[in-house]
Order: C-alpha cells, then sequence, then structure tokens
C-alpha cells in the first residue's frame, strides 16, 4: 500500500505538516486580498474627489460587489467538478492584475472597470479559501483554523490603514494599488509550489447556460436597484423597470435550465435542506445591513469628523479587534463544545445594538464614542460570519462542499450589493442635495457648486471657508446617520433565523477524505514515516484528528464536510 500511495493518482496524505503548508497558500491569498480592503476603504474619499467621481463613489463599490457575486457560483462549482489549485493560481493572478489597471486608470470609469475585474479575482479568493479549508479539515476541528485566518485580518487591519493613510497624506493613492503588485506575485509563488491538491476531469456537461443566466440575473439585479435609487432615473423611470424586467426573466430561465441540468451550477436540491436555507438567509439579511454600513463609515469618519485618511482607518481597527477576537473566541469554542447555535444568536443580538447605537451618529460625536460603536459593531460580527459557512458546509455531503459554500457567499454578496445599492443611493441622493445647498449659500452658482461637489476630497475641504467646511461636516453626518434606521429590521429578521437555526452534530470527517481523494488523522502520518523510510511507527502526533479518517471512504452522509 505504501508504493501505491507514491503513485499522483492515489489518494494524499493530509499530515498535520502538509496541512500546514496548503493553509500557507491559503494565508498568503487571504493577505492579498483583505490587505486590498482596508487600504482601499480608507483612500475611497481621495480617490473619488481625484478622479471626478464624487456623486457616483457607490460604482467603485458596487462594481467590486457585482463581479464578486457574479463568480462566487462559478468559482465554487468547478471547484468542486475540476479541483481548486489552478482556480486559486488564476483568481490571484487576474486580482494581481487588475490592482495594475486600477493604479494607471486615467479616469473615473476606467478605474470603475479595473475595480471590477478585481472583483472576479476577489470572489475567487474568499470561495476558494473556504472550501479548501473544508477539503483539508473536518467540521469538529476547523473552529481553530479561525485563529490563524483571524490574524490575517487583524494584520490587515492594522497595516492597511496605516499605509493607506500614509500613502495618501505623503504620496498618492496609487500605492494603495501599487503594493498589491509584489504581494500578488509573492501570494502566486507561494501557492504554485505549497498548493498540492489533486486536479479533476469534468464528468458530466459544464452547466454553460446556467452560468451566463445566472450572471445576468444578478446583473439586472444591482443595476435595477442602482437605478431605481438615483436621482437621473429614480423608481419611474423605463430603464429602471427594463433592467427589473430582465430580472425577472433571467430567474425564471435560470431556474428553468437548472431542473434540466445534467449538473447545476447551483443544485435546486440544495434549498430542500432547511439548515442550508436557513443559514443562507442569515447570510443574505445580515449582509445587507453589514456590508452597507461598512462601505460609507471610512467616508463619515474622514468628512463628518474632519480626520485625515490615515487618522480615519485607525479608527476602524476596533472593528476589526472586535471581530478578530469573537471571530477566534467562537471558533475555539465551537471546536471544543461541538454546538454552535448559540453563537449567531448573540451575534444578531449584538450587530442590532450596534446599529441602534450607530443611529446616533453626529458631527459632534466624540471619537472614543465612535470606536467604541464599531467595536461592538465588529463583536457581533464575528459571532456569525465564520460559525454561518461552517453550518452551511456541515451539512451537505463532501462533493458539495464549494458549490454549497459559495452559493452562501452568492446569496449574503447579493444582500450586500443590495444593500450598498440602496442605502448607498439613500445616501448619496441626501448628500448631494446637502452639498449643492451649502455651496449655493457660500455664493457659488449652481455649476460651479456641482463642480465642487464632483470633485470634493478631504485634502480640497482642507482649504474651504470655515463656515462651508462646517456646513459639508454637518451635511455628511445628517446624511449617512438615517440611513443606519433603515438597516435594523433586516438584522432584526437575521435574529429570528438564528433562533430557528438547527443544532446538528458536527463531522469528524474532512472533505477530501469523504470523497476518497485523501487519507488523514494516524494513518496519513504512519503512512508518511514509511513512506520517509521509518521502519516502526510510534503513537499519534499531535496533528492526528486534524484531517480525520473516513468512516466510510468514498461516500459522504448529509453533513460529510
Amino acid at each position: 500500500m505504501t508504493t501505491a500511495l507514491a503513485r499522483p493518482d492515489e489518494p494524499l496524505l493530509l499530515t498535520q505538516r502538509r496541512i500546514w503548508i496548503i493553509f500557507s497558500a491559503l494565508i498568503a491569498g487571504m493577505l492579498l486580498s483583505s490587505l486590498d480592503q482596508t487600504i482601499v476603504s480608507t483612500a475611497m474619499p481621495t480617490i473619488v474627489g481625484n478622479l471626478g467621481g464624487v456623486e457616483h463613489q457607490t460604482w467603485i463599490t458596487t462594481a467590486y460587489l457585482l463581479a464578486t457575486t457574479i463568480v462566487m457560483p462559478i468559482y465554487g462549482k468547478f471547484g468542486d467538478v475540476l479541483g481548486r489549485r489552478n482556480l486559486f493560481l488564476f483568481a490571484i493572478g487576474l486580482f494581481t492584475l487588475a490592482s495594475i489597471g486600477c493604479a494607471f486608470a486615467p479616469d473615473f470609469w476606467t478605474f470603475v472597470v479595473f475595480r471590477a475585474i478585481q472583483g472576479l479575482g476577489g470572489g475567487g479568493l474568499m470561495i476558494l479559501s473556504q472550501a479548501i479549508i473544508a477539503d483539508i479539515v473536518p467540521a469538529n476541528e476547523r473552529g481553530k483554523y479561525m485563529g490563524p485566518l483571524g490574524g490575517i485580518f487583524g494584520l490587515s487591519a492594522v497595516a492597511g490603514p496605516l499605509l493607506g493613510g500614509y500613502f495618501v497624506d505623503h504620496l498618492s493613492w496609487h500605492w494603495a494599488f501599487y503594493i498589491n503588485i509584489p504581494i500578488g506575485i509573492a501570494a502566486f509563488l507561494i501557492a504554485y509550489f505549497t498548493l498540492t491538491l489533486p486536479n479533476k476531469k469534468a464528468a458530466k456537461r459544464i452547466d454553460i447556460p446556467g452560468v451566463v443566466l445566472l450572471s445576468a440575473a444578478t446583473a439586472c439585479l444591482i443595476f435595477f436597484t442602482d437605478f431605481g435609487g438615483r436621482q437621473d432615473y429614480g423608481w419611474d423611470s423605463a430603464a429602471t423597470w427594463l433592467f427589473g424586467a430582465g430580472l425577472l426573466a433571467a430567474a425564471c430561465a435560470f431556474v428553468l435550465v437548472e431542473r434540466r441540468a445534467e449538473d447545476p451550477i447551483i443544485p435546486l436540491s440544495l434549498f430542500r435542506n432547511p439548515i442550508f436555507v436557513n443559514s443562507t438567509a442569515i447570510g443574505f439579511t445580515l449582509g445587507m445591513g453589514m456590508f452597507a454600513a461598512l462601505a460609507f463609515v471610512p467616508t463619515f469618519l474622514q468628512m463628518a469628523s474632519g480626520t485625515s485618511a490615515a487618522v480615519s482607518g485607525l479608527l476602524l481597527l476596533p472593528m476589526m479587534v472586535g471581530l478578530m477576537g469573537t471571530s477566534i473566541w467562537s471558533g475555539i469554542a465551537i471546536s471544543k463544545s461541538g454546538r454552535y447555535k448559540a453563537f449567531p444568536i448573540a451575534g444578531s443580538a449584538i450587530v442590532i445594538a450596534a446599529m441602534l447605537w450607530l443611529t446616533t451618529l453626529a458631527a459632534s460625536t466624540p471619537i472614543w464614542i465612535i470606536c467604541l460603536q464599531l467595536f461592538v459593531f465588529g463583536a457581533g460580527l464575528g459571532l456569525i460570519m465564520q460559525v454561518v459557512v461552517l453550518v452551511v458546509q456541515n451539512s451537505v455531503p463532501a462533493d458539495q462542499i464549494g458549490t454549497a459554500t459559495s452559493t452562501n457567499n452568492y446569496f449574503r454578496e447579493v444582500g450586500a450589493s443590495l444593500g450598498v445599492a440602496i442605502f448607498g443611493a439613500m445616501f448619496t441622493s441626501r448628500l448631494s442635495e446637502s452639498l449643492l445647498d451649502v455651496f449655493g449659500r457660500s455664493g457659488a452658482s449652481a455649476q460651479d457648486a456641482q463642480a465642487a461637489t464632483a470633485t470634493l476630497d478631504p485634502q480640497t475641504m482642507g482649504q474651504l471657508p470655515e463656515a462651508v467646511r462646517e456646513g459639508i461636516i454637518n451635511a455628511y453626518a445628517e446624511s449617512l446617520a438615517p440611513v443606519f434606521w433603515y438597516l435594523v429590521p433586516f438584522l432584526v429578521i437575521a435574529l429570528v433565523l438564528s433562533l430557528t437555526l438547527k443544532q446538528i452534530p458536527l463531522s469528524d470527517v474532512a472533505g477530501m477524505v469523504a470523497r476518497g481523494e485523501a487519507i488523514g488523522g494516524e494513518e496519513a502520518e504512519r503512512l508518511e514515516a514509511a513512506r520517509a523510510g521509518h521502519h516502526t511507527v510510534g503513537p499519534a502526533t499531535a496533528g492526528h484528528g486534524i484531517a480525520g479518517a473516513p468512516r466510510d471512504n468514498g461516500s459522504a452522509g448529509p453533513h460529510g464536510g
């Protein structure tokens, strides 16, 4: 058996050492994606002001989320069918190339296009990392791996705002994307040499019609909500309802195609799984509230509080500390107890409390209060985000891990895109009116007021008269704080769904082991030692049990992942 295992087509030995080697590649990819997000969020007001797109700034966030959302099910399904290694390398390469495009973008809309291409890569990094972890680590041990990933997000939370603020204040916002080039190259090389996962061949016809229709439905959904919330179109516009009709037609056609597809990109059978449906609905409602709030908090901190890019980035650290702390703690606690239901319930309640507190934001709110609000908000999110993904992976067969993971993330991102589009439109609509009024009262003509609004950034604001500056700060505060009220009902729905979430045992078998692609636990350690030339193998080392041994090698139960 030892010599047979040496052949490339035999199962992989998931020893503790190999698990950490594979995990290092995932960490490199996650560092690339997470660092980019924290840098860009800090530099956003300067970018839109410099490129002349203040009134269109929601497009930067919407384009990234739309692209990420469209490709999530594709990466998930293709990873299950073709293997995840080459897809992971492709995602890193695409993200890095798009960063170069963003850095050299000559105008606002070119920047938006490259930001969307970044989303095509970023969606793969997120989905494939989560699916690969489920492939190599069983559900009852997976919580322990939230620690290193939480450390990466913590590192990004510290380094991102500092770098973003430094670039904006001392160099230029372009450096927020230049920095991705060496990191992306390093991440690609690490993944290329360490990500030892099997490649596969599709046994069934790939569902191309499903991919096309799902992409069309997603795009129509985002544009429908975006156009409806804009002043120049609105809900009575023919263009808005054309997208609405396109959404309905594409969604109906997608369901019909998926019912007949040989291997559907999103199997409709998933929606007969009550745990999957409940967890996915939590992700959807949480996405609406979470991302809508996060998309505009840095802008509020810079403009309404009058802080610099560097300081506003540092003010987001309490939120990341809260998120990282509760994410690590909940992961360890779930691994010890084997129970998960209490964490989404507590997290939803905490997020609701934080959102209600955020409605009191004003230009006069002390900085330390804002920091405390964001800490509580982050602590609530940390109790939900990773747990929901774990619950979904645990509720499906091992051969559907990628599809289930991506579908769950897809609906969360659809919620995020809806939240950013709808509530972002509320914010920017109020803000544009208020800013035009502020510049109008200062004696500027309507045309000059429009131009000043379009190119407003923190540096420009610092050169304005005190009265105008005060008016701008109040405009930002009064435009954003009320929007938080509209997010609360969606978070209440997430709480109700968490209360009804069913508790089932966590699987002790890794996805690759359940599918017969790998051997884990003590057997993997012994075989690895024998392959290295040892004649006797002692007791199991500390890594035993991480990958698990298959109870029925080659098949998986209802929660085999």
